[in-house]
């Protein structure tokens, strides 16, 4: 019998009693990880101690929303960045994308025949729980060919969590500790508000259509419209970026959810194992993409490590990379893996053999 699937991306019914207290303890623990020298520590710090007190048994209330908004937001600011000559530059970079998309399609089935022997699960279960897509769409297609949901949702929410937690440690481990201090920046805040809302329409225009994650892709489409533009007047203040990694935080550390994590114990540590494994085939797959372009070797990692995109831009902000790069090679992934998951799931079931059957 499949189990229902978990609404581990939902927001939870907020209690507006706490949800003040909760997002203002949130926003003061990732301003003390700024002392502590955390990278990211906006989005690190709330993302720790949420994560504990959740697998503790603490359930925080979120912002309804939340997450689209603050999507919405750091989308907004990547897309700004994307001027004509930013285009005609990343564009040069095509041919790099396609490849890296590719191979992060034969990573995923590797991950995949690799979490099935360690968690003893059914091979659908496997392939989903291990696709570098995202966790809702995994998790319902898996359920239509028989797999386990709640596995799925899981094995992706530990993944990316990892990713998010061990991804500046690689970035500060190879390049010196970027100058993070906010820089005063004079906001004109009707401009702001205008793009803001910009931004939030073509989400919503978009989010009817396949295009996978519009609150993020959106935004990013709506402000490169607006730099091309000349709309050089919108300035997306430091306070707003923070406050959008404060919730981003809080959501990712949410995840943790106790009951699933104790209910699937075999699975939890084997979703670990397999998402160390994806993050050195990144680590891998960078060296490789970073000799061939001329692309650092953290911009190719953070470009090439399967998690969400919104993420791995935060960080490449925060090391100072080519954030608009980052954020177009996570794109070419998500429409390759978005076209090409069936085609590449029968591929998996010949390669091991394995019939179309739980």
């Amino acid at each position: 019998m499949v189990r229902p699937i978990p609404d581990i991306s939902a927001r939870q019914r907020p209690s507006w009693v706490w949800l003040a207290p909760s997002y203002a303890f949130a926003a003061l623990v990732g301003y003390g990880a700024t002392f502590l020298g955390v990278p990211l520590p906006w989005m690190i710090g709330p993302f720790v101690v949420f994560a504990l007190l959740s697998v503790g048994g603490v359930s925080a209330p979120l912002v309804p929303h939340g997450r689209e908004l603050a999507q919405v937001s750091i989308g907004l600011v990547i897309g700004l960045r994307f001027t004509a000559p930013v285009i005609a530059a990343t564009f040069a970079l095509l041919p790099q994308m396609i490849g890296a998309a590719i191979y992060l399609l034969v990573a995923t089935t590797l991950a995949a025949l690799l979490f099935r022997k360690l968690a003893g699960v059914d091979p659908v279960t496997a392939f989903f729980a291990t696709a570098a897509g995202g966790v809702a769409d995994m998790a319902h297609v898996a359920q239509s060919y028989g797999g386990a949901p709640t596995s799925v949702a899981v094995v992706h929410a530990l993944r990316v969590s990892l990713v998010v937690a061990i991804a500046p440690l690689v970035a500060l481990g190879v390049a010196e500790r970027p100058d993070h201090i906010p820089v005063v920046q004079d906001v004109n805040l009707l401009a702001l508000m205008g793009g803001f809302v910009f931004a939030y329409l073509v989400a919503r225009a978009l989010k009817p259509t396949a295009l996978p994650n519009p609150w993020f892709i959106g935004p990013i489409l709506g402000g490169a419209l607006l730099a091309v533009a000349g709309m050089d007047m919108i300035v997306v203040p430091f306070w707003l970026i923070a406050a959008a990694q404060v919730v981003l935080g809080v959501w990712l550390g949410c995840q943790f959810k106790r009951e699933l994590l104790s209910a699937l114990p075999r699975v939890t540590a084997s979703g670990v194992a397999t998402g160390l494994f994806l993050i050195g085939a990144a680590l891998l797959g960078a060296a490789m993409l970073s000799s061939v372009s001329e692309l650092s070797f953290l911009t190719a990692f953070l470009s090439l490590v399967p998690a969400s995109v919104a993420e791995m831009v935060l960080i490449a902000k925060f090391m100072n990379l080519d954030a608009e790069i980052i954020a177009t090679f996570h794109v070419m992934r998500i429409l390759v893996v978005s076209t090409t998951l069936l085609w590449v799931y029968r591929i998996y079931l010949k390669l091991g053999r394995f019939s179309n059957e739980p």
